[in-house]
């Protein structure tokens, strides 16, 4: 040591003195930074020797008497060489024994760190030339160390504390030493691992015999204490070396049960005790049984009647020892008779279990339950359908007990065959049963090869997941942290994924390694999603990972993520959202790529169609979303209708068709016109679905006229839709070949057409069979099908009305007006309305016979015609609505709120009053309350049905008798007219008016 050269006094000055001193004060300084214990303590003791080595290499600079120093040095050489043993023993010596000797350590420390102080003090400050600020600071650091008071680390102390009461108490569960032995390993920075503590363990106990032979007897039976208690802890011996010291012990005891001592029974209570406690008299009695005599006023002993002190109560520990031995003596007689009687049945297992609970509430018996080999027993019952639910159980929750804190009891249950699997099973019983099972299994998880034993375990993570959104609050606590725990396997990430349980999936998409994030974007592109999963999992932020993952080099991995986004977009308000988080570009920019594989660029492509779907809810949100957001992207996505994929074809037209039905339509209709040239080649295409969607497409662009298809349609296109409606068995393509039909203008060709085709025919039964017909487009189809039928009703070529009247079309129309939708008797009721315009015309005219005929009693009736044409009225010669029976229905359909519906059928009763026909027209309309109905139309929110019903009202009223009859229920609504109509309506309902003589005809409204 550095301390221990010998120095020529002729020589000596204070540099050659101090100077071996400050390098060992720096070595020290050195050395504390690696102690194992007290750390804090060493970190402070360092400072004040940095401060101190500061100092001394000061005073080797000044002329100072070497004699004065005598004392100081010889004070510092001895102190510096304890602190220097000091810091070497903490850095080197066993870790747990170090922590048992902690206030042992404190005290050198403290008492180092004052012995130096004191030999500062020595030093002669004021005969060297320093400062009185400098000798101020000196002096404040030798009372710094001099008062320091050091002590062991607060959780060092708590640790002794703990130590010791439990060998004063005599405690003797092994969970509260395996805690205690778990805080110390925490504490000194050492392993867990049962194989580390128990060498730690042993180390400590050689270097108690090292002390032992140091002669340091005190010290060495206050550690044998320590050793003796702390060897109760499960790691400081093996299985075996318990199992053999149990045993032995048992077969020591023989097979009965001992009576206890009367010693042991309390006077009082005459009872065994719990706690025997001594009075004053030195008699023993339980605690609480004198605690409550002398509560109620006695002062006297209850056994001699002797006056006693109240105030002094001694715990009788002798007693209390040999009270737990005996009982301890029973309890291991007790469990090895007990094991035969569980194979039985009824009550007797049930009683045997409730004994081995009670038996279980400390610890040292769990340890004997063990080793008398009850796990096995215990996981027999739980799969032993001859028991009964309740005893099921109570094996389970002893299981539970037992597994707890207890790593030998975890590693026995999972030895049993099939234990692992017969507890998983109780997670799908009752919550009571699940509750304890879910339990059991996370202290067992805690076992590293039990947690895979548990994951592998059929059924388990599907149990978990179920039990995870339990109402019980601590089961589902339970098993999201059981699920947490097996998260640390990709497989069964993958299994919680597919039972609804997507944390760990997320967290691995975001996080994980890039085989990882592969293979769980896999994962999720395969899986068959609820609309609930698709909502809670992209609330979650999937799709933040899912672009970043489509964005990667890895082809593997852009082709799952596009498809697991696909997944994702199905659900229209995930749609929605995608959109305005700007999804859209990625995928046009792959979509676009020609490079980009054929698999992925159609995926990419479903993808889009989901996204242009969910355009058409935008309009229930605040704002409008818009797929496309320019023309660029637009035209670029039609154009890949001409691609050789018919998937990425067929996908293209449905997005279009979709963004047609969304708030934009009108815009997306009005930019798809100049399109039409590409699209209408896709109406003859050889693959069926690629030709249905763009025969639903071209449906679409035409419906409200939007697009003037026929400006681009020859005479083979309106063929091939035609044929189309005649010979295809798809009736979604059907349907929508109709529906172009039906929305092109009236033309005879397109007429003649149908008629050589087949066309009408087959209208004519779609609507003939409309009532057999259960498909899911059965209304749209009607709707179309008499759509079509208007390029046969015009008045203008009564050879093409009569054709379809032939057909039986008039009479299917009548019908229709009671059971279509509104748009179907919109369109019937139109349709009525042009066969009967040319009702008069084409109606026989009336032969009477002559008077001749009329002597001879063999002449025929004159021929009765119709009412209103005045002729011989036929369906299908003069296409009658008399005849046909549709004034009724048309008037039902007035009344109805639907305003076209309403509209079409007013215009059809109106060919019924036109010119010579106003007064037998009006007859049949009151025969068929259909006057009141015209009427109630002047309450409609529509100035041009307004105006047709007054300019109609206005000719009625011309025939006496239907003024007087309906004019006074039409007066307050033409009253009305007058005060809120428009410009039109006012002047013609103020004329009405003067009619029924309400007005003057010379009032302000003309």
């Amino acid at each position: 040591m550095v301390l221990d050269v010998i120095i020529d006094p002729a020589i000596e000055t204070a540099a050659v003195i101090l100077s071996p001193i400050i390098e060992a004060l720096i070595e020290i300084t050195i050395g504390a930074k690696n102690v194992f214990i007290e750390k804090k303590s060493f970190a402070e003791l360092a400072k004040y020797l940095e401060r101190i080595v500061s100092l001394l290499k000061e005073f080797m600079h000044k002329e100072i008497e070497v004699t004065s120093l005598n004392n100081v040095v010889e004070i510092l050489r001895h102190e510096v060489k304890m602190a220097k043993e000091l810091v070497e023993e903490c850095g080197q010596k066993n870790r747990v024994y170090l922590l048992v000797n902690c206030r042992s350590i404190a005290k050198r420390l403290e008492r180092i760190t004052r012995e130096i102080s004191r030999a500062l003090s020595l030093i002669p400050l004021s005969s060297l030339d320093l400062s009185l600020n400098r000798i101020a600071e000196i002096k404040g650091l030798m009372d710094s160390m001099r008062d320091t008071e050091i002590k062991a680390a607060i959780v060092e102390e708590e640790i002794l504390q703990k130590i010791e009461l439990g060998i004063h108490e005599r405690n003797f569960d092994s969970s509260y030493v395996n805690n205690l032995l778990l805080k110390i390993a925490d504490t000194v920075g050492i392993s867990k691992e049962p194989s580390s503590l128990r060498k730690e363990f042993e180390e400590c106990k050689k270097e108690i015999e090292i002390v032992r032979l140091k002669k340091d007897h005190a010290e060495a039976i206050h550690m044998d204490q320590i050793i003796a208690f702390l060897e109760r802890a499960d790691v400081t011996s093996s299985p075996n070396e318990r199992e053999i010291k149990y045993q032995t012990k048992r077969d020591s005891l023989g097979i009965q049960p001992l009576e206890p001592l009367r010693s042991f029974y309390c006077p009082i209570t005459e009872d065994v005790m719990l706690d025997p406690v001594e009075t004053s008299l030195g008699h023993t009695f339980e605690r609480s049984a004198i605690e409550k005599w002398y509560a109620e006023g006695n002062n006297l002993c209850p056994l001699t009647s002797t006056p006693v002190d109240t105030s002094i109560i001694r715990p009788n520990k002798t007693l209390r020892q040999s009270i737990e031995e005996w009982k301890d003596r029973n309890t291991m007689i007790k469990l090895a008779s007990m094991k035969s009687k569980l194979s039985s049945q009824g009550e007797e297992v049930a009683s045997c279990l409730d004994e081995l609970q009670k038996i279980c509430n400390r610890d040292i018996h769990q340890e004997w339950v063990l080793l008398e080999n009850y796990i096995p027993i215990l996981i027999g019952l739980l799969t032993d359908k001859s028991q009964s639910r309740e005893i099921r159980h109570q094996a389970l929750v002893i299981l539970c007990i037992l597994a707890k804190n207890n790593d030998d009891a975890k590693e026995r249950i999972a030895e049993v065959n099939n234990a692992i699997e017969s507890i998983v099973l109780f997670l799908g019983r009752s919550i009571r049963d699940a509750k304890v099972a879910v339990e059991l299994l996370l202290e067992l998880s805690k076992n590293e090869l039990i947690l895979v034993q548990i994951g592998k375990a059929q059924g388990c993570i599907l149990l978990l997941v179920t039990l995870s959104s339990n109402n019980d609050s601590q089961a589902s606590e339970d098993a999201r942290k059981l699920l947490h725990k097996l998260s640390f396997s990709d497989q069964n990430i993958i299994l919680m994924a597919r039972s609804n349980y997507f944390e760990p999936l997320l967290l691995c998409l975001s996080s994980g390694p890039e085989v990882v994030r592969q293979t769980m974007v896999m994962t999720l592109a395969e899986m068959e999603l609820t609309e609930f999963n698709r909502s809670s999992l992209f609330g979650r932020g999937v799709l933040t990972s899912l672009l970043n993952l489509i964005l990667q080099d890895n082809s593997a991995m852009k082709k799952a993520a596009a498809k697991a986004i696909q997944n994702l977009s199905s659900l229209p308000r995930n749609g929605l959202q995608m959109i305005q988080e700007g999804v859209v570009r990625p995928l046009l920019d792959l979509l676009f790529l020609p490079s980009s594989p054929l698999e992925l660029r159609e995926d990419v492509a479903t993808t889009i169609v989901n996204l242009a779907r969910a355009t058409e809810l935008s309009d229930t949100n605040d704002t409008e979303v818009t797929l496309l957001e320019s023309d660029e992207d637009l035209y670029r996505l039609f154009s890949m209708v001409n691609t050789r994929a018919p998937s990425i074809q067929q996908s293209v037209l449905q997005a279009f068709q979709a963004m047609c039905c969304s708030p934009s339509a009108s815009t997306i209709k009005n930019k798809l016109a100049q399109c039409m040239p590409e699209l209408l080649p896709l109406c003859e295409n050889d693959n069926r679905m690629v030709r249905a969607s763009a025969i639903k497409l071209l449906s679409c662009l035409t419906d409200n006229n939007k697009v003037n298809a026929l400006e681009h349609m020859d005479e083979n296109s309106i063929k091939t839709i035609l044929t189309i409606i005649s010979s295809s068995d798809d009736e979604e393509e059907i349907v929508s070949a109709m529906g172009i039909i039906s929305n092109l203008p009236e033309r005879p060709h397109i007429a003649e057409c149908m008629v050589n085709l087949g066309t009408l025919s087959r209208i004519v039964k779609y609507l003939s069979d409309g009532n057999r017909h259960n498909g899911n487009h059965k209304e749209q189809l009607k709707e179309n099908a008499v759509g079509a039928l208007r390029h046969f009703s015009n008045s203008t070529n009564q050879p093409l009305q009569k054709i379809a009247a032939e057909t039986g079309v008039i009479r299917l129309l009548v019908k229709l007006l009671e059971s279509g939708t509104d748009l179907t008797k919109e369109r019937a009721a139109s349709c009525l309305a042009g066969f009967s315009r040319n009702s008069t015309a084409v109606s026989k005219h009336v032969h009477n016979s002559n008077g001749f005929a009329r002597l001879f009693c063999c002449s025929s009736p004159p021929e009765q015609g119709c009412p209103v044409h005045r002729g011989i009225c036929t369906e299908e010669e003069s296409f009658c609505l008399v005849k046909t029976g549709a004034v009724g229905p048309l008037a039902r359909v007035m009344e109805g709120r639907n305003l076209g519906a309403s509209e079409a059928a007013l215009d059809a009763l109106l060919t019924l009053i036109e010119g010579e026909k106003l007064q037998n027209g009006c007859k049949i309309l009151a025969e068929a309350n259909a006057i009141r109905p015209i009427i109630d139309l002047l309450g409609r929110n529509s100035s041009v049905l307004q105006e047709k019903v007054l300019i109609s009202l206005e000719r009625i009223f011309r025939l006496i008798e239907f003024k007087q009859r309906y004019g006074g229920p039409a007066q307050t609504l033409l009253v009305d007219l007058t005060q809120r109509g428009d410009n039109n309506t006012r002047p013609l309902a103020a004329k009405i008016l003067a009619h029924l003589g309400v007005i003057h005809q010379q009032s302000s409204y003309f």
